[in-house]
């Protein structure tokens, strides 16, 4: 990985020394014409002899053949930009859970709202060129959008069915990974982020409150996560005292399981993080945000500066050719 600009052969900018000493020595040239110009003592005999003295344009020729070689210079050192190529371009699939059991209010204002706002967070922290899907889970999974650089409409999607009508029995963490790992090689097949291997590069982010109860297992989905190269970072969210009321027994507790959630994510060599606050938990997105990094590949961009270097010694012969009827 580069900066945005850097040379494949620095060493060669050694050759600088060449275009330094030609600017020098014209420098000396032209301070001993000087002199020798001041030899004149008459302004008007000096006018007879060189009626039409060459003036700035004589320097502008020089000034154009020594911008050349020292183009080309850098051209021979093989110069590189930053770029971003297909196979680069990082996936990531949020994974948030829509079981009743999010609607506890132990985070105010609700576990489902805070999960909502922090996901939009989550979306301002990542680089632009990160694309993002997002997956919706209770009894069953629910790909809510596939992975897009368009951040802005999965923001939408986000605000429009992450919420308290969206939820439902149940909670398939299992369906889940899977759902994430389908939407990664499908986005992978559409050149939207490979790797030179031709897996996916991307990455799952599981955002839940309980353990899996339907569905496939957490070890049945992070077996395929492991094989398909796919990390998953869960977020443990809530606490131990979260409640709901169920209208016919009552308030139900709700706690958090973080242990299932740290051995998903310890399978998968992914990130176990816990949050038991809307602080903690927007702390958390922006820190996964930040994590996420687009690769770049340095790009050679020799030719351009070769051309370059031709076009302005080229300027500098037509105008050499036109002022003073021959090549500087």
């Amino acid at each position: 990985m580069i900066n945005d600009f850097g040379f494949l052969a620095p060493g060669r900018l050694v050759f600088l020394v060449f275009p330094i000493a030609m600017a020098i020595a014209y420098l000396v040239v032209q301070a001993n014409r000087r002199r020798y110009a001041l030899r004149f003592t008459t302004i008007d005999l000096l006018d007879q002899v060189a009626p039409d003295r060459p003036g700035w344009r004589r320097h502008l020729t020089a000034l154009g053949l020594l911008i050349a070689v020292v183009v080309a210079t850098l051209a021979f050192a093989r110069p590189v930009v930053a770029g971003e190529t297909q196979e680069s371009i990082q996936l990531v699939v949020l994974a948030i859970d829509t079981s009743i059991s999010m609607e506890a209010d132990d985070v105010a204002p609700s576990r489902i709202d805070v999960a909502r706002e922090a996901a939009g967070e989550f979306l301002d922290t990542v680089p632009a060129g990160v694309a993002v899907g997002v997956v919706g889970f209770d009894g069953e999974a629910r790909l809510l959008i596939a992975p897009t650089t368009r951040l802005e409409a999965v923001r939408r999607v986000i605000d429009s069915s992450i919420d308290h009508n969206s939820l439902g029995e149940g909670t398939a963490i299992g369906e889940a990974v899977f759902m994430g790992i389908d939407a990664i090689e499908a986005a992978a097949e559409q050149n939207t982020g490979a790797s030179e291997s031709g897996e996916a590069v991307g990455t799952i982010v599981v955002l839940s409150d309980g353990d899996t109860t339907m569905g496939r297992t957490n070890d049945e989905g992070a077996t395929a996560a492991r094989r398909a190269g796919i990390p998953v970072h869960t977020v443990a969210f809530g606490t131990d005292s979260g409640t709901i009321t169920d209208p016919l027994v009552g308030e139900v507790p709700v706690p958090v399981n973080e242990q299932a959630l740290e051995e998903l994510a310890r399978q998968t060599d992914g990130k176990a993080l816990t949050a038991a606050t809307a602080e903690q938990l927007s702390e958390v997105y922006q820190d996964l945000g930040r994590s996420v990094q687009v690769e770049t590949e340095p790009v050679e961009v020799a030719d351009w500066f070769a051309g370059a270097a031709l076009v302005v010694l080229a300027l500098a012969g037509v105008g050499s050719l036109a002022w003073f009827g021959r090549l500087p």
